[in-house]
């Protein structure tokens, strides 16, 4: 699994009748996009470091390259 900044994580239902969630990816651990991501919920706002399980995926959005935005690492995240 990739991401890059502003790209949203979408997690499947687990079960019938239980909701997909989906947000915003805020902040890489990782230079290279690799999980965990730090996720601002669509639904509630609150943000959550997340380790993706198989029922999530990344929806890539397009992106414009802006030199402000960079990788949060070891703590250092871009909220």
């Amino acid at each position: 699994m990739h991401a890059e900044l502003g790209d949203q994580l979408v997690v499947e239902a687990p079960s019938t009748g239980a909701m997909r969630r989906d947000g915003e990816i805020v902040a890489l651990h990782h230079p290279d996009g690799s999980p965990p991501y730090d996720v601002r919920w669509s639904d509630t706002g609150r943000v959550s470091t997340v380790f993706p399980g198989p029922d999530a995926h990344v929806h890539h959005l397009h992106h414009v390259h802006d030199p402000r935005r960079t990788h949060g690492t070891h703590g250092m995240h871009r909220y």
